[in-house]
């Protein structure tokens, strides 16, 4: 972490949606994340080298990136951190390959997994090949039902998730018989 912190010997940038660009090691990219070990090692990316490599990660703020690499680093965050984006680094594991970040996103949303934040966990249960989370959320969800379903924020949810209501009304209905 020393090393990242202190911009020690970084040999890439990573450039996020809304700021300067985030130093960092490929080593280490590559050595947590299979796409990014397949990017670094790609003929493209090895005829180009130039003193400033960069990647750019458009789907990350800099607080996300900036979150992103110190798990990456350190193997684990700050439950602020997790709570303020964990669904971005979700994603970010999905899309990049890092199974122990999707792990840790996945335990976080479980041990946090209230009527306030079910829904958003369900829409991003479908990114996990386990079905774990989905079950548990939708779990959830049933047995929250009554709170859950006559909010302004299921409407929402409906209108953007139609195959997910779908699946929160058989559940219901699968609870109930």
């Amino acid at each position: 972490m020393v090393a990242f912190k202190d911009q020690i010997h970084t040999d890439i940038k990573l450039k996020p949606n809304n700021g300067p660009c985030i130093s960092a090691h490929k080593s280490l990219l590559a050595a947590r994340s299979e796409i990014f070990k397949n990017i670094l090692s790609s003929d493209n990316w090895k005829a180009q080298p130039t003193d400033t490599d960069t990647i750019t990660l458009s789907e990350l703020s800099t607080e996300e990136l900036e979150s992103l690499l110190e798990f990456l680093y350190t193997g684990d965050l700050p439950a602020d951190k997790f709570k303020n984006h964990v669904y971005a680094l979700c994603a970010a594991a999905d899309k990049y390959e890092i199974p122990y970040l999707q792990e840790s996103c996945e335990r976080y949303m479980l041990n946090s997994l209230n009527a306030s934040n079910a829904l958003d966990v369900l829409d991003i249960s479908i990114l996990y090949p386990k079905k774990k989370l989905k079950e548990t959320t939708l779990n959830f969800i049933v047995r929250n039902m009554k709170s859950i379903v006559s909010s302004q924020k299921y409407e929402e949810f409906a209108s953007s998730n139609p195959h997910l209501c779908v699946e929160v009304s058989r559940a219901f209905v699968e609870a109930k018989f």
